[in-house]
């Protein structure tokens, strides 16, 4: 596992030749996906990527009130 911006993410290769299966934990939800390029390098970009968006989307989200 790899920790990008405090978010544990992993990058598997699967059986398919060039796919690769991600997943990261955010806000107490799991994501998950698959992408196909050649390079492991450029799949964990794009889980960084998706990690940045969450974080963008968590951030620009009002926080939840107790009551």
């Amino acid at each position: 596992a790899v920790i990008y911006k405090g978010v544990e993410y992993t990058v598997v290769a699967t059986a398919e030749p060039d796919i690769w299966e991600w997943r990261f934990q955010f806000g107490g939800s799991v994501k998950t996906g698959r992408t196909q390029t050649r390079l492991l390098a450029l799949a964990a970009r794009r889980v960084q990527s998706k990690i940045d968006a969450a974080l963008r989307a968590a951030k620009s989200s009002p926080p939840k009130q107790e009551q």
